[in-house]
């Protein structure tokens, strides 16, 4: 006698057909660029890739890119983790309001946001005269790139760990207060503890996203070689001087530093129920 199929259990057939259709969308729009990439980049060999990257301009844009993210990352991760626990943790008014302006980021176009800081500290902005006069250049330079990263990249940190806190309640915390511990102390005994996985998983999309940022850092950079170009806009400019083997060579260094952070992730999502299990 044949097993009755339940009536959410698909069949073989289905099952095959979906497959089939996810590795192939993947296999098209992901492990094909990606893997072209490598291609162009070691169509003249290893040498001229690692002259690519070893290029002065090409060193430049990659230190400022770990500079941009390595002061964009932890300035959202705090940014991130305080916002959370106000939202989760405590009611006031405005509250959906402060909700609403984590998340538009995720709506407004990071060009639109560049030249938002155009318009607000670029010599003819809002602040240019006095910025001029204290000899303070923020626009074409590396601090406009920080703050353009820093406003595509907050809600990441934050909208991990929102939904991780209100999940967790606050009994815990208010078990601690009521034992005669400090808020700052619960803060950080109870409830930082708590989410550190979920804040580690927000810093590493956080920062995945300061080092591959194009749209709104070209708009505040100026595309000075050398100076105020990030790894995605010296690809740009190497690409549009038909340096293709130089692009793809930066381009290349680029997925890899994107590979590893989702190495990172999964190693994390891994070891969260272990961890979790050991703690049980």
């Amino acid at each position: 006698m044949s097993r009755a199929r339940h009536p959410t259990e698909d069949p073989l057939w289905a099952k095959v057909l979906i497959t089939a259709l996810v590795l192939g969308f993947l296999a098209l729009v992901l492990l094909l660029p990606l893997a072209a990439v490598f291609v162009e980049a070691f169509r003249r060999g290893a040498g001229a890739v690692m002259g690519a990257v070893s290029n002065p301009d090409a060193i430049a844009a990659i230190k400022l890119t770990l500079l941009t993210a390595a002061i964009a990352v932890p300035f959202n991760a705090v940014f991130g983790l305080c916002a959370s626990w106000a939202i989760a943790k405590h009611e006031f008014p405005g509250k959906s309001f402060l909700i609403t302006l984590i998340d538009l980021p995720f709506s407004v176009s990071p060009v639109v946001a560049g030249l938002i800081y155009v318009l607000v500290f670029g010599m003819q902005g809002w602040f240019g005269e006095a910025l001029i006069d204290h000899d303070i250049k923020i626009v074409f330079a590396v601090p406009g790139i920080i703050l353009a990263t820093v406003f595509v990249t907050f809600p990441f940190v934050a909208r991990e760990l929102i939904p991780l806190m209100q999940e967790q309640g606050t009994a815990e915390e208010e078990a601690a207060i009521s034992m005669g511990a400090s808020g700052l102390y619960t803060f950080w005994r109870v409830t930082a503890p708590n989410v550190r996985w979920g804040l580690l998983y927000g810093v590493l999309l956080c920062n995945a996203r300061a080092m591959g940022e194009f749209g709104a850092v070209s708009v505040v950079s100026g595309h000075i070689r050398g100076l105020t170009n990030t790894m995605p806009l010296h690809v740009e400019i190497l690409y549009n001087e038909y340096d293709f083997v130089g692009a793809f060579s930066v381009a290349a260094l680029l997925c890899l530093l994107a590979v590893a952070t989702l190495v990172l992730k999964g190693l994390l999502e891994i070891a969260q129920p272990a961890v979790r299990g050991r703690g049980h």
